[in-house]
């Protein structure tokens, strides 16, 4: 494959769904932001509960994983995939692009933007997993778009396993992020990116640690607005009148359906009625 084809935008049925994916529940808070800005757009959610989290794994596991899930995703006919994984995007975005012929969107670029458009000082925090700070791609896209800008990384790995267990609100949860943010706060940082999808689920969290002076970037805003031009762009954008959540919205899980779909309940802005278990592993 040689990756997404101009001519191919011809031939993609516009009623088709969006494919997003992430390691786990983190994704959603793009999902829900798509909703919001694209709420014409289909979407089938692929959550890998079972390998979750992926900031500690190696590169040549996230593109396998990666790839799985997109066949995956290719089966259920989408016109293009969200990569709603920061890790995943820093690690397989390039490579996945070049292998399937559809459009294919990271978190990573969209965050970096607007932290460098947002920024006065140009001091920048990025907090994310192991693998997305060892990956540096943040970093270098930044610098490309301003190379005055400093950018100060912090891995925060206990933060994924937190969100997933919902612990939201929880003293533990303001106790690591406190660890974690002090060396960030001494930096003078006027904005920090939430460099993975779980961490706007404990933004007041952060913020109470960070303060209000520092800007707090959400890549699922900017994505969902990147992912709607894209659509317009190409002539895929749905055209259709909106039907029920249920219809509009499909959920899978590698693991843990009944859990995954709680959590998905009490962050989604309806609760969801399907969730499926697979096994991604056949892909």
């Amino acid at each position: 494959m040689t990756g997404y084809r101009e001519e191919n935008k011809l031939i993609m049925d516009k009623n088709a769904p969006i494919g997003v994916f992430d390691s786990g529940v983190g994704g959603l808070t793009v999902a829900r932001e798509i909703m919001r800005q694209i709420p014409n757009e289909r979407i089938v959610y692929f959550g890998d509960t079972a390998r979750v989290p992926y900031g500690s794994k190696s590169k040549d596991n996230i593109i396998k994983f990666s790839r799985q899930i997109i066949r995956f995703l290719q089966t259920e006919n989408v016109k293009a995939i969200v990569i709603a994984c920061n890790t995943a995007s820093a690690l397989a975005l390039d490579e996945m692009q070049q292998e399937f012929d559809l459009p294919i969107l990271g978190v990573v670029k969209p965050g970096a933007k607007v932290a460098v458009e947002t920024t006065a000082n140009k001091r920048i925090g990025l907090i994310g997993t192991e693998a997305n700070i060892r990956s540096g791609v943040y970093t270098r896209y930044i610098k490309s778009l301003d190379d005055e800008a400093k950018v100060f990384e912090k891995a925060c790995p206990l933060f994924v396993p937190l969100v997933e267990e919902g612990w939201l609100h929880d003293d533990i949860t303001l106790q690591v992020a406190s660890r974690y943010l002090e060396e960030l706060k001494e930096k003078d940082i006027d904005t920090l990116i939430m460099g993975c999808t779980h961490y706007p689920l404990i933004r007041s969290t952060i913020r109470k640690v960070m303060g209000d002076k520092v800007n707090l970037v959400n890549p699922a805003y900017e994505t969902a607005i990147e992912l709607k031009n894209l659509l317009e762009r190409d002539n895929l954008a749905n055209k259709c009148d909106v039907d029920s959540p249920s219809s509009m919205y499909r959920f899978y899980v590698s693991d843990a359906e009944e859990k995954f779909k709680l959590f998905a309940n009490s962050i989604l802005p309806f609760d969801i009625t399907m969730t499926k278990q697979i096994n991604i592993e056949n892909y």
